[in-house]
C-alpha cells in the first residue's frame, strides 16, 4: 500500500477505536500480546536478517538497540499487558464546573485520532507505540528505519492478528512500507490525516520533523544527560550512579553523556571513577568507558582531551565527557548551556543544594541521588511510553496514556440561553 492509502485506512479505523470500551481495548491488547509471543520464531528470524544487514555498518551499541531476543519479546508482551492493566484514559472528566445558570461543563479526555510515529532502529518501539495508541483509542501509523523494517513488519503482522481476534480493525496499527525520506516527509505534511506526529530518534530526525512538519508535532529529545557530583556527595553512591547511568545501556536517550564534579571532591572522586569505568571494566572483559576530560579533570586522571563539541554530543556509546566545576551554580550554568532538557541528576547529601538544583535545572526529569536511566515510561509506572518529550507543550517527560489523549468540553444544559449581564462566577468544584 502507498503511504496515502495507509493514512486513509487509519482514518477509517479511528471511529471504531474511539467507540471501543475499556474491556474491548484490553482484550485486544491481551490478544496482541499472545500473538506477539506466538510469532516469536518469525519475528526473531526477521530480526536476524536485519542484524546481518546492519553488522559492520553500525556500532555494537546500535546493534544492541536493533537486536531482539526471546526475553526482549517477553518484555514487550509484558509491557502491553501492563498498559491493559492501566485505567482507561478516554472519557475521564479532568475538570467539572457548575455555572450559576445551571450549565455543567466537563473537560473530558478524548482520543487524538491518528498518531504517527517516526522512529529508527528500535523494534520494541513498535509494540509499545501500538499498545499505547490502541488503549488511548487512537489509530497508530508506524514508520521505522530501514535497518529495522523486517523486524517491525513481523511484529506488526502479529499485532494485527491480535486486533482481528478482538474484532477491532487491523488498520488500527499500520507500518509504512516505504522507508525513504519521501514517506517521512509525507507523514510530516499529512494535514487532515495525522492528528499528532511523534519522532523518536537522533537529533537529525527530530530537527527535520520540528522544522518541516505541518501537522502537530511533539519534540522528543536527544539526551545529553548530566550527572553532577556535589561537594557534599556520598562518593561511593556517586560512582555507582554514574556507572549505571553510563554503562547499563549507553545507546538510549536517558543514558548519561556528561559528568560534572565539584572541585572540592574531584581529586578523590575522579580516580574512583577511572578505576570503576575503565580499569575494572577492562579487567572484567567489558568495554571500558572512554573519558573525555576537560583540562582540570585531565590534571587528575588520564583520558582523552575533551574538545569543545564533546559537551554537546550525544555519544550513545561508551564515552563520557567530564568537567570539574567550582560551584553548584557553575554546574547549573553548564547544564543550561549544554543540556537538551531531557534528564539531569545531582548527587548530594546537602538538601539546600538539591533544592536549588531541582529548582534551577530546566529539564523534563531532574533527579536527586538517582540514575538518569529511570526516565522511562515503565519505570514511571506508565506501562510503557511513546517517547520522552523535552518540550513544554502539550506533554513533557515520558509520554504515556494521558499524554496521548486530548480533551474537549462537554456542556450539559436544561434549555439555557445566553443573554443579559454575566452572573458572578461560583468557585469551580473538582
Amino acid at each position: 500500500m502507498t503511504t496515502l492509502e495507509i493514512l486513509q485506512a487509519a482514518q477509517a479505523a479511528r471511529m471504531p477505536l474511539a467507540l471501543a470500551d475499556a474491556d474491548t481495548k484490553n482484550a485486544a491488547l491481551e490478544a496482541m500480546a499472545v500473538a506477539l509471543i506466538a510469532a516469536k520464531d518469525t519475528i526473531l528470524e526477521a530480526n536476524a536478517k536485519d542484524l546481518d544487514a546492519a553488522r559492520g555498518r553500525v556500532s555494537d551499541v546500535m546493534l544492541d538497540r536493533l537486536a531482539l531476543t526471546p526475553s526482549r519479546l517477553t518484555d514487550m508482551a509484558k509491557g502491553m499487558r501492563e498498559v491493559a492493566a492501566l485505567p482507561d484514559p478516554v472519557g475521564a472528566v479532568l475538570r467539572r464546573i457548575v455555572r450559576p445558570n445551571g450549565l455543567v461543563i466537563e473537560k473530558t479526555a478524548v482520543p487524538m485520532g491518528v498518531i504517527a510515529i517516526i522512529y529508527e532502529s528500535r523494534p520494541n518501539v513498535t509494540s509499545d507505540a501500538a499498545a499505547l495508541a490502541v488503549k488511548a483509542g487512537s489509530a497508530c501509523i508506524l514508520r521505522c528505519g530501514r535497518d529495522a523494517w523486517a523486524s517491525c513488519h513481523a511484529i506488526v503482522e502479529a499485532l494485527r492478528a491480535g486486533l482481528r481476534k478482538a474484532h477491532l480493525p487491523e488498520t488500527a496499527v499500520s507500518l509504512i512500507e516505504d522507508t525513504s525520506h519521501a514517506s517521512a516527509n509525507e507523514l510530516m505534511t499529512a494535514d487532515g490525516l495525522v492528528d499528532l506526529l511523534i519522532p523518536r530518534g537522533g537529533a537529525g530526525l527530530i530537527r527535520a520533523c520540528v522544522e518541516n512538519a505541518t501537522v502537530p508535532c511533539i519534540q522528543t529529545g536527544t539526551g545529553i544527560c548530566h550527572v553532577y557530583v556535589d561537594a557534599a556527595a556520598d562518593l561511593d553512591m556517586a560512582v555507582n550512579i554514574v556507572e549505571n547511568a553510563k554503562t547499563s545501556r549507553p545507546s538510549v536517550c536517558n543514558a548519561e553523556e556528561a559528568l560534572l564534579v565539584h572541585r572540592d571532591v574531584a581529586a578523590q572522586f575522579l580516580p574512583m571513577l577511572k578505576q570503576r569505568l575503565v580499569n575494572d571494566r577492562t579487567a572484567a572483559g567489558l568495554t571500558p568507558v572512554e573519558l573525555h576530560l576537560d583540562a582540570r579533570a585531565a590534571a587528575i586522571i588520564d583520558g582523552v582531551p575533551a574538545a569543545p563539541e564533546d559537551f554537546d554530543t550525544e555519544y550513545l556509546d561508551y564515552k563520557l565527557s567530564v568537567a570539574v566545576v567550582d560551584t553548584l551554580d557553575d554546574a547549573i550554568a553548564h547544564i543550561a548551556k549544554h543540556s537538551t532538557h531531557h534528564s539531569e541528576a545531582i548527587i548530594t547529601a546537602d538538601k539546600a543544594a538539591a533544592q536549588r538544583f531541582t529548582a534551577c535545572v530546566d529539564s523534563a526529569a531532574v533527579y536527586v541521588n538517582a540514575s538518569t536511566r529511570f526516565t522511562d515510561g515503565g519505570e514511571f509506572g506508565l506501562g510503557c511510553e511513546m517517547g520522552i518529550s523535552t518540550q513544554k507543550l502539550h506533554a513533557r517527560g515520558p509520554m504515556g496514556l494521558a499524554e496521548l489523549c486530548t480533551y474537549k468540553y462537554i456542556i450539559h444544559g436544561s434549555g439555557q440561553t445566553r443573554g443579559g449581564s454575566a452572573a458572578k462566577m461560583q468557585t469551580p468544584c473538582c
